[in-house]
């Protein structure tokens, strides 16, 4: 199981934090449990008002990402899911986003959430989206994430807090 081994995170003062979450179009099942998991961790970090954006597909969310994190977002959640097929696409896909989603969080200091699902079956995507009987909810933890690693940040920038 991916999930064996996560740490369990606690998060604390981090409801003043401006958060976007980017959700791709693609696998709408999947993308609902992944975006209902990452607007109801924001939820109980007391962020009650994300951006959130949508965009066609997974290759499209570093350009967001980019944006957001270049105006001003304290962390940028990305939500996305690709499943392999018959073809090498699916190994160009998942690669650009990875590799472009690190750029974006080292280049800019803004932490990116990885909640990109990059699974063999449509099965193994419905198991990791948060929905009624998934054994994981890749979603939640993206932001959960995201957001503690925005609030180390800040304690680095603002030692005061």
């Amino acid at each position: 199981m991916s999930g064996k081994g996560a740490p369990e995170l606690t998060v604390k003062n981090c409801g003043d934090l401006r958060v976007a979450v980017i959700a791709a179009q693609w696998h709408e099942k999947v993308m609902g449990g992944l975006l209902d998991g990452a607007l109801r961790a924001l939820g109980e970090l007391g962020i009650h008002e994300p951006t959130v954006l949508r965009v066609p597909g997974s290759f499209e969310l570093p350009v967001a990402a980019k944006v957001l994190a270049a105006r001003g977002y304290d962390a940028v959640v990305a939500l996305g899911v690709v499943i392999r097929g018959g073809t090498p696409h699916f190994d160009y896909v998942c690669q650009g986003v990875t590799a472009g989603l690190t750029q974006v969080s080292v280049e800019t200091g803004v932490p990116v959430g990885f909640g990109v699902l990059t699974c063999d079956t449509e099965e193994q995507a419905l198991d990791r989206a948060g929905l009624e009987g998934s054994s994981e909810d890749k979603g939640h933890e993206a932001v959960t994430a995201a957001v503690a690693t925005a609030a180390v940040l800040r304690t680095v920038a603002e030692p005061w807090r």
